[in-house]
């Protein structure tokens, strides 16, 4: 199972949401001004997420 953490403090949230619109699984996605992590085990852990964050506030760790 996979663990999405989001730094929050780092996070522009609405103002970029580039995670949220390059996550093919949809595990994170836009909730009014807030990116939201849901369904953290539909992961697929492709990292797009993590590459197109330009604040690096997002890690995935898998606890294979």
């Amino acid at each position: 199972m996979s663990k999405v953490i989001l730094d929050y403090d780092k996070c522009d949230g609405a103002d970029c949401a580039e995670c949220a619109d390059v996550c093919p699984m949809e595990v994170l996605v836009l909730k009014g001004d807030k990116i939201e992590i849901v369904d953290p085990e539909e992961c697929s852990y492709c990292e797009v997420c993590m590459d197109v964050c330009p604040n690096e506030c997002i890690q995935i760790e898998d606890d294979f």
